[in-house]
């Protein structure tokens, strides 16, 4: 998810208080859970296979989660995107990086000198999920940039692996020449995924997320 109000350049942390000291306690169990489960899926992995990862024996950080509706999804995927985005700053240094985006997420090798930072062009995404006063917002700008995002009016341009994914998700051998194409066959899996047919919710917003890639892949 896109977010255009990203004015931190530092991770931003509320004043000490017992809830945010539990908030910072459980950051720092996922941020040592989510590198060992990277190191283990060196392939890489979607975000909700992340988060089924996290909920489940032996780390079980992360409790039931309701994927239908964005305002009880959007903590959720706020606080593993404010871990991925501080874990690659405490890689960089040592020569590794994170591809970071809800369907890929994977450990590579830097192309960056280490101790040089961060790269070049401004990562606006890092600024939003380092600020942790985004932690909570109302419900009515949860379902507000959702809409934008899904709509494409975001801002958002995803990378080429990013698009290739996407396209995979759906079922292409590649990315595909038109966004009708992509319409077609978002449509088709959408049908074959839902719950009525015993599809699984999960799927459904693993399908969504792919679509809002290839929107904002033909739109830019």
């Amino acid at each position: 998810m896109n977010q255009p109000d990203t004015a931190a350049h530092t991770t931003q942390t509320p004043r000490s208080d017992p809830q945010n000291d539990k908030l910072n306690f459980q950051i720092q169990h996922l941020l040592v859970a989510t590198e060992r489960i990277l190191r283990q899926n060196p392939a890489g992995m979607n975000e909700l296979g992340l988060i089924k990862t996290l909920q489940r024996a032996p780390w079980e950080l992360i409790g039931s989660v309701n994927f239908a509706e964005p305002d009880k999804l959007y903590p959720v995927h706020f606080l593993l995107f404010h871990v991925l985005y501080r874990l690659r700053d405490q890689l960089a240094p040592g020569g590794e990086t994170l591809s970071i985006s809800p369907l890929a997420i994977q450990l590579r090798p830097s192309t960056i000198v280490a101790g040089t930072g961060m790269p070049d062009q401004a990562d606006e995404l890092r600024h939003f999920y380092l600020d942790l006063s985004k932690y909570e917002m109302p419900e009515e700008s949860i379902n507000r940039m959702m809409d934008d995002f899904w709509a494409g009016r975001s801002g958002y341009r995803p990378e080429l692996t990013e698009t290739r994914e996407a396209a995979a998700t759906l079922g292409f051998d590649s990315i595909p020449t038109g966004f009708e194409e992509v319409k077609q066959r978002f449509r088709r899996a959408v049908m074959h995924a839902h719950p009525d047919r015993g599809g699984e919710t999960e799927a459904i917003q693993h399908l969504n997320q792919a679509f809002s890639v290839l929107k904002a892949h033909f739109r830019t």
